[in-house]
């Protein structure tokens, strides 16, 4: 029975009793004050008339001032009930009357994924396995977020463990059971899976790694801990160590300089595509990449335009970079040294600060509360806290504090401060993440895109996951290749990968006429995606 219909009953039985014990009550007045007597089904029309402010009927004075004050009192009560009995009572009841009835069962389906429980972390797998047509059942217990799910169009059982819902959700034909809710509920459901016989893969997103190994004990097949892979990428894209940005850029070769310089937005360059602003042929330096919005585009076409605040990742020698940056005004490299500013040192922060400790970056920590760790106590929207964390010389902000509405302000306030450091935001939810990059943040990502990505990756395949690429600049020798030209060889079209740079004797040579040829000691250097580069090697073993 529902919650006001259980209200609604007790109601209508507390307004029977009231009626009685004031019919009752009107009778010995009218008889021991008054004079008069009255019989029950007159005291009890006399009752309702007066609560429910109607009329008095046949009385209408009394001469006792006991019964004065006794109708004076039932006239109040009968406006208070009033009052009380529509808002309180009667509203929600009609409202839980007429309003879609949440659906208890699941139907007859197979091969489909459930969901226990939604939440931030599963939102970004819900919308991929359905663009995927993969059937999916979310089950909620929360009856607010229940009917919310499904306004947005999402299929969904309400209830909980307890009310058996695993019994109503087709679990036995169900290809995966997914767990988003406290750890030990998510054991709790896993181990219910299981003894009903569910023999598919369950898997569980974990609060506290030390949990882990229980649940799996539980019965699940595999566990996640998307906070800390939250804290893990960020802190791959604050430092090359953790994750280099351009894997193997340091083994690129010493007349080759691969360089990552942002475009100012007074910049005459801002807004032109690659082929109107000619860069090859001004400075000699071939783009093979833009970070915007914290996303890679590579590789890039003549069409591309160079956003402004974008970061172009360029290859070239330091001659040729040079020249770009004074071509690009007031363009700077985004610098590779300096401590690296974390704010927050909850769990997702406690991870940035391990991973980039344990690679040897100094790292500065700004918290409110001052423990092992915080080396500056107080409030990162406070300009004179991050002055004195020194932002202005930092080479990267981590901002990963506790909202998304601090996490916007602060970006704000940081690139105030330092409007050439790069800021990397943890957002909690995934429709925030265009809003702080708007706000200026160079990179975010939200626990909704990391977990999943990482469910996706197993549900689906990689291939249905979008997924930055990282660049490879590969340095290959020119056997097989010696006397053809780039483009007879059809490197971009077979494998990806763009030949960038090629060293001869004691020349880098950028520029690829129609009269070039590979020759045989050629030094080649191609740039694509790991795959791409993995297609080049295959495609041309003998370099």
């Amino acid at each position: 029975m529902l919650r006001s219909q259980k209200r609604m009953l007790a109601l209508v039985g507390s307004l029977i009793l009231l009626l009685v014990i004031c019919a009752l009550l009107y009778m010995v007045g009218m008889s021991r004050l008054e004079g008069e007597t009255r019989g029950f089904w007159r005291s009890l029309e006399f009752v309702a008339e007066t609560l429910s402010t109607t009329g008095y009927g046949a009385d209408e004075t009394w001469s006792s001032p006991v019964m004065v004050v006794f109708v004076v009192l039932l006239q109040f009560l009968g406006v208070f009930l009033i009052f009380m009995i529509f808002p309180v009572y009667l509203i929600p009841y009609l409202e839980e009357r007429f309003e879609v009835r949440l659906p208890k069962e699941a139907g007859n389906l197979s091969d489909h994924v459930v969901i226990y429980r939604f939440g931030p972390a599963v939102s970004t797998l819900v919308d991929q396995l359905e663009q995927a047509s993969i059937p999916t059942v979310i089950v909620e217990e929360d009856e607010t977020a229940a009917r919310r799910l499904i306004e947005d169009g999402h299929k969904v059982v309400s209830g909980g463990l307890e009310d058996g819902v695993l019994n109503r959700i087709c679990l036995e034909k169900a290809k995966t059971l997914i767990a988003n809710s406290t750890d030990d509920e998510d054991a709790a459901v896993i181990l219910a899976a299981r003894q009903s016989g569910f023999d598919g893969e369950a898997l569980a997103l974990v609060e506290d790694p030390f949990h882990r190994k229980p649940i799996m004990l539980a019965g699940a097949t595999a566990t996640y801990t998307p906070r800390h892979v939250l804290g893990a990428a960020l802190a791959a894209r604050a430092s090359q160590r953790v994750s280099p940005t351009l894997a193997d850029a340091q083994q690129v070769g010493p007349r080759l300089k691969v360089s990552e310089v942002r475009i100012p937005r007074g910049s005459s360059l801002a807004g032109q595509t690659l082929a109107e602003a000619g860069l090859g042929q001004r400075t000699g330096i071939s783009v093979i990449g833009q970070w915007v919005g914290g996303r890679l585009v590579a590789p890039p076409t003549a069409e591309m335009r160079l956003e402004p605040d974008g970061i172009l990742v360029l290859v070239g020698s330091p001659t040729s970079i040079h020249r770009f940056e004074e071509l690009c005004d007031e363009a700077k490299p985004l610098r590779r040294h300096g401590p690296i500013v974390v704010a927050g040192f909850g769990e997702v922060g406690g991870k940035v600060v391990q991973l980039l400790t344990d690679v040897g970056e100094e790292v500065i920590v700004i918290d409110r509360e001052k423990r092992e760790g915080v080396k500056v106590v107080g409030d990162v929207l406070d300009p004179r806290v991050l002055e004195q964390a020194g932002v202005g010389s930092a080479k990267a902000v981590v901002l990963a504090v506790d909202t998304d509405s601090a996490t916007m302000f602060a970006t704000v306030i940081v690139k105030d401060l330092a409007p050439h450091v790069p800021v990397i935001a943890r957002v909690n939810r995934a429709e925030n993440v265009e809003r702080i990059h708007r706000a200026g943040a160079d990179f975010s990502l939200s626990i909704s895109q990391v977990s999943g990505q990482i469910l996706a990756r197993r549900l689906l395949g990689e291939e249905a996951v979008s997924v930055d690429p990282q660049l490879k600049v590969l340095k290959v020798g020119a056997q097989g290749l010696a006397g053809d030209h780039p483009a007879q060889l059809e490197i971009r079209q077979k494998t990806g990968c763009s030949v960038v740079a090629v060293e001869r004797d004691d020349a880098l040579v950028m520029e690829f006429g129609a009269d070039f040829r590979f020759q045989p000691e050629d030094v080649i250097y191609v740039c694509g995606s790991s795959d791409a580069t993995r297609s080049f090697l295959k495609a041309f073993p003998q370099s």
